[in-house]
């Protein structure tokens, strides 16, 4: 064979594999995440809930686990984002931020909850650990501003425009020693 032909089949390799290479997928949305969760869910793939959570869930699932003295794959199922018999999915507001995002989903309550999302690597995963702690706060806030309304509803029942009762008005016991 000559160089040109050398040359030749080197180019068409070299076509064919480029051709052949479409370049590395694009990662998931939030929301594909989300529906690929819902549909092993459906499946009862444990194995594919497990992928799709973040790394920090995972870890506070297995405490969960260890202290309750029961399997993780038990704790992944009842803390499923969607009941196995529920027929549809809503959602609406999907929110990505750096490496956070939220969505909005119907519950089968018929209610709207926030699902949480974290971006590990290049991959979104739902960041259950995080909705818990968000719901710790916001209940902690919540109590503290009830604390705090019912410390300024006392000190409203308070006639503000009283004069305090002086000292020597308030009648001093004899003292014999």
């Amino acid at each position: 064979m000559t160089s040109r032909a050398y040359l030749f089949t080197f180019l068409l390799i070299t076509v064919a594999m480029i051709s052949g290479c479409s370049g590395p997928e694009k990662p998931a949305t939030p929301l594909e995440t989300l529906q690929t969760y819902t549909k092993a869910i459906k499946k009862k793939d444990l194995t594919a809930m497990k992928l799709l959570l973040s790394a920090e869930s995972i870890k506070m699932y297995e405490a969960e686990a260890k202290s309750q003295g029961v399997p993780l794959d038990e704790i992944i199922k009842r803390e499923a984002l969607v009941g196995e018999d529920q027929k549809t999915f809503e959602f609406k507001d999907e929110k990505i931020e750096d490496n956070a995002a939220t969505i909005e989903v119907k519950n089968s309550f018929g209610s709207w909850e926030t699902i949480y999302f974290v971006k590990e690597g290049d991959q979104w995963k739902i960041d259950k650990k995080g909705s818990s702690e968000r719901m710790i706060r916001e209940i902690e806030e919540l109590n503290r501003q009830r604390l705090d309304d019912a410390i300024n509803q006392g000190r409203q029942d308070l006639d503000p425009l009283a004069s305090p009762t002086p000292i020597e008005d308030f009648p001093v016991p004899d003292h014999k020693d």
